[in-house]
Formats: C-alpha cells, structure tokens, sequence
C-alpha cells in the first residue's frame, strides 16, 4: 500500500493520511487549482490549505472536479491567526466552508498563538474564545479533528486548562536540523499529533552536503530522505510544490532510515546554509 494511503489514529478516533499536500505560498486561481489536481490525480488524499493562504475557494474546486467521493480525501483549513474572539472564529469559519463549497472539514486549526505582525506576543484569552468557537463547531460535526498550529508547550496548555477538548494536532515548522524536541515530547505526552509543515524548510536544507551524501546512500533524493525524515519522527509532512514530478518524488517515500542515520540526521544544525 501506498503511504499515502496509510493513516495516524488522532485521539478522537479520526483517521489522518501520513503525508498531506502543502498549500503555503500556492498562489489562489491557477496555480492552487492544478497544484491541487496534480497531487489528487497522483494519490494524495490529504489537503492542507488555509484561509489565510487565499487558495480555498481553488482548492474546494479542485477537490469536486477530482470527483473523488468528498469523504475519502482530508481536507484541513486554519483559522487566520489575528482572530481571537469566538464570535469572528465563528464567522472565519463560515467563510471557510463557503470558500471550499463543502459542508464540513476533516481538521481545523488556530493558525498561531499570535498575530503575524506580532510573533510571540501572549493571546491566552483570545485563544481560549477561538477555540471554544471551534469546540462548539466539532461537536456539530462541521469539523472532524480540531487543533492547532505553531503553539508551544505552553500555549497548548493554556486550551487544556481553560477548555473542554484536548487539540488533537498541532501544525509546527518542522525539519532536519529543526527537531522542536520541547514541542515534540510534550505533544506525545498528550497525545497530539504533529504535522510538520514545510518539511524542506522551502527547498533551502535540499542543498545542505551531509543530507545530500546521505540520500545518496539511500538511492533517494535529499526530498525524499528529509520527507521520510518527519515520518520516522512520528509527524505527518506536508511537502508542497507545484511541479507534477516532484509532487510524485515527495510521494515516494516508502523506505526506511536507520536509527544511527536517524540519529547523525538529529544531530545535523544549520542545514538551511
């Protein structure tokens, strides 16, 4: 069996493909629309977009137009990370469902703890009403799995204390010489699932020597090997591109990395130089 077809098991039960198709930085209109059909026509049946991104009207499109049946691919979107009120969580969502044209969606996740023009600026209030937006929304069975993304230990914790429902992911940047092990060892200990978006840290670890020498190895490109990488970590990877053969290569991952070279590959830093 293809790994795009193998699955996680989040806590609730939901079932969520290993590898997911990325959509950051996937221009609206065109571009979205074929990237999206590309990697529906080739296997993938894990979509991650963003309302945030702007390409969720093109990818709802390319998801129908797929005619694969709707409950047989996992569609993920995010709630943009400046709305920290339940009321706007509430109306972003609804936006989104209009956006893709479906009725539900597979994942939904605060896109970040803060702000954009503000990173690392403190939002546990403004989190805590979002996510109860979100509660509300699962237990209408409008979304899945809910979650969320470039939260710390300590922001995740803030949802746990303050909240009903455990977030059943959390979408970090994750990759080698990137291994978030705080993040990582907290998020197993809670049972939530990583993903790990831009798991080719936007193709710049690709040129790094020691990742080269060892996919070399491996009869793999340095894609490949980085991708099977977040895998043997336990996180689900998002790769994203918009060329057909390299949305194929990202797919073809169905091999295995050693523990010692699992271990020299978390020992690797600065592989974006």
């Amino acid at each position: 069996m293809s790994i795009l077809k193998e699955t996680i098991t989040l806590s609730n039960g939901v079932k969520i493909p290993k590898v997911g198709f990325g959509t950051w930085q996937i221009e609206k209109g065109n571009q979205a629309y074929e990237s999206a059909s590309l990697a529906l026509k080739n296997g993938y049946i894990h979509i991650d977009s963003a309302n945030g991104y702007g390409n969720e009207e093109s990818i709802g499109k390319a998801i129908r137009d797929s005619k694969i049946p709707r409950e047989d691919i996992f569609v993920t979107s995010k709630l943009p990370a400046h709305i920290k009120n339940y009321e706007e969580a509430k109306a972003s969502f609804n936006e989104t469902l209009n956006n893709f044209g479906f009725d539900y969606v597979d994942l939904y996740l605060i896109h970040a703890p803060w702000p954009w023009d503000s990173i690392g600026s403190k939002h546990d209030e403004g989190n805590v009403a979002a996510w109860k937006a979100m509660e509300e929304l699962y237990k209408e069975k409008k979304i899945r799995a809910i979650g969320v993304s470039n939260f710390s230990p300590s922001e995740i914790q803030n949802i746990i204390d303050n909240c009903e429902i455990t977030p059943h992911v959390n979408q970090i940047n994750f990759f080698i010489g990137r291994k978030q092990d705080e993040t990582l060892n907290y998020c197993k200990e809670k049972n939530i699932v990583i993903e790990a978006y831009s798991p080719l840290s936007t193709g710049r670890i690709l040129k790094n020597e020691d990742i080269k020498s060892m996919a070399k190895k491996y009869n793999v490109t340095p894609a490949q090997l980085s991708i099977r990488y977040c895998i043997e970590k336990k996180t689900i990877p998002l790769p994203k591109s918009t060329h057909e053969n390299r949305i194929i290569e990202n797919s073809q991952v169905d091999f295995s990395i050693s523990k010692n070279d699992i271990e020299t590959l978390d020992r690797l830093e600065n592989t974006e130089g």
